[in-house]
């Protein structure tokens, strides 16, 4: 038998072992795929733990509380978001507009 009706003679098989063929004779390709890979465990797995700390842990201990807590700061920061507070110098269309006693 040949080496390529072991393979069998489909696409799926072709693909396959094209990519098999192409990394078994690369030399420097596997230093850097290794380099890759060490890159993507780095970004992925340690970095993950420094830049995106599990917030909302100390917030609430199920899933229910931590829902809870996401949707009150949704819903408070929206209205506290919108509403200039009293004391700020803001022009508002009523204060703008003159009314002759």
């Amino acid at each position: 038998m040949e080496r390529e009706e072991l393979r069998g003679n489909n696409w799926l098989s072709r693909v396959w072992w094209f990519y098999i063929d192409g990394f078994r004779s690369m030399t420097l390709g596997r230093t850097l795929w290794a380099i890759i890979a060490v890159k993507v465990v780095v970004f992925f797995l340690i970095l993950r733990w420094i830049f995106f700390p599990d917030f909302l842990a100390g917030k609430a201990d199920s899933d229910e509380g931590k829902a809870d807590y996401v949707r009150h700061e949704l819903t408070t920061r929206n209205q506290t978001a919108t509403v200039a507070p009293p004391e700020a110098d803001v022009a508002t269309p009523e204060s703008t507009i003159e009314t002759t006693p």
